[in-house]
């Protein structure tokens, strides 16, 4: 095999945007692929085909590429001709020594004008390899599928199809900032927002060094995973500890959760927009912990005029870990360390927080030197797929 044909399905869909799309997805691809020895990458006639070179690595191709975003599918291939008998013999060389139970050949056009239909592909050099071999015909549930793309000039053929990642290509839906805790939930958050070609960047509260590294650490593994889906990734760690003893020592216990996330929100939009993100993503949940009610998810909000995108605000947990365990970073999350999340949290937090009662607790802060104090000491860390050698 010398190619690699590459499959999309939402790009299709664009319009007259959809030369830009495929643009930033071949774009992507470049990067992944990087060190690989491929030799080219181009879009051709609705899909996208990965030249390879003799020395290029298939199975590192493969996991790089069932990672990016906006593939529907791809496949190991080879050009042939368009001459029947010639495709059909260079179809039967390729499959060597295989004898399959039953067979099917799936043909298709990418050009309408081209003198013979789909059905005729698919009849005739099905029919030439039939007479060669003798293998049974099953065409609704054949062991093996030839598949044959005929283009202006010549035919791709392949013999299955690798699913892809789905979404849309990473750079294609604006920049958003999530707020990344290093638990179960706000990672799948983040790469459900990247899926849909988010630029995300990630933002941790941590509360070193009145508690130790250990959440840092793991959202920088969170985050080095994420980064082979998105290739680039900004991550932002705030120190939060110090807020939270000042917010000890002024507010009333069962506010304290409650004005710790508007806190949180504060700073974080001011990490957002000084990135050109437009919105804000939280692994919030209906009901799932004491600040998670209906009521205090509005108090909350109400500290930033940014949007805020809740990808997972319907789904129960079950849903969350098994989507975590999918993507590789529920063995990350599950690793105990001490969060600021837990800091300081009164036994019987409010549920039903007043917007008018949290601003007026408010009130004896210095929330314009709180925020400010957090900006002048975080720390942004860059990471990059594949890793610069």
């Amino acid at each position: 095999m010398t190619s690699v044909v590459v499959h999309y399905k939402e790009l299709a869909l664009k319009g007259k945007n959809r030369p830009w799309f495929i643009q930033l997805l071949v774009r992507n691809l470049k990067t992944a692929l990087a060190g690989l020895h491929v030799a080219t990458v181009r879009s051709v006639m609705g899909r996208i085909e990965l030249e390879l070179r003799p020395d290029t690595p298939w199975e590192d191709v493969r996991e790089r590429l069932g990672r990016i975003f906006g593939i529907a599918n791809f496949s190991y291939a080879n050009r042939g001709p368009h001459d029947f008998k010639e495709l059909a013999s260079e179809i039967m060389t390729g499959l060597g020594d295989l004898a399959p139970a039953s067979f099917r050949v799936s043909a298709t056009r990418s050009d309408k004008r081209l003198p013979f239909t789909s059905p005729e592909v698919e009849r005739e050099i099905g029919g030439i390899i039939w007479d060669a071999k003798g293998w049974k015909v099953d065409l609704s549930h054949p062991a093996l599928t030839i598949h044959i793309e005929m283009l202006p000039t010549g035919a791709f053929y392949f013999f299955g199809k690798e699913p892809g990642a789905g979404g849309m290509p990473s750079g294609t839906g604006g920049r958003v900032a999530c707020l990344l805790s290093g638990g179960i939930d706000s990672p799948v958050a983040a790469y459900r927002m990247m899926r849909r070609g988010c630029k995300v960047q990630l933002i941790h509260f941590h509360s070193y060094p009145i508690l130790s590294r250990a959440s840092q650490e793991k959202v920088r593994e969170i985050t080095t995973l994420l980064t082979r889906h998105q290739l680039r990734a900004r991550l932002m760690l705030v120190p939060f500890g110090a807020l939270q003893q000042q917010v000890v020592l002024g507010v009333p216990p069962e506010l304290r959760v409650v004005i710790y996330r508007r806190l949180m929100l504060r700073i974080a939009e001011r990490l957002a927009r000084k990135g050109r993100a437009g919105a804000l993503v939280t692994g919030e949940v209906v009901g799932q912990v004491a600040s998670q009610t209906l009521e205090n998810m509005t108090a909350i909000a109400r500290a930033t005029s940014l949007e805020i995108l809740r990808p997972l605000v319907g789904m129960d947990k079950d849903e969350i870990v098994a989507e975590a365990k999918k993507i590789g970073t529920y063995s990350i999350s599950i690793i105990p360390d001490q969060d600021c999340c837990t800091l300081f949290t009164p036994k019987h937090p409010a549920t039903r927080a007043r917007l008018e009662v949290v601003e007026r607790a408010e009130i004896g802060l210095p929330i314009e030197e709180m925020v400010t104090a957090a900006l002048d000491t975080t720390v942004v860390e860059d990471f990059k797929f594949p890793t610069p050698v």
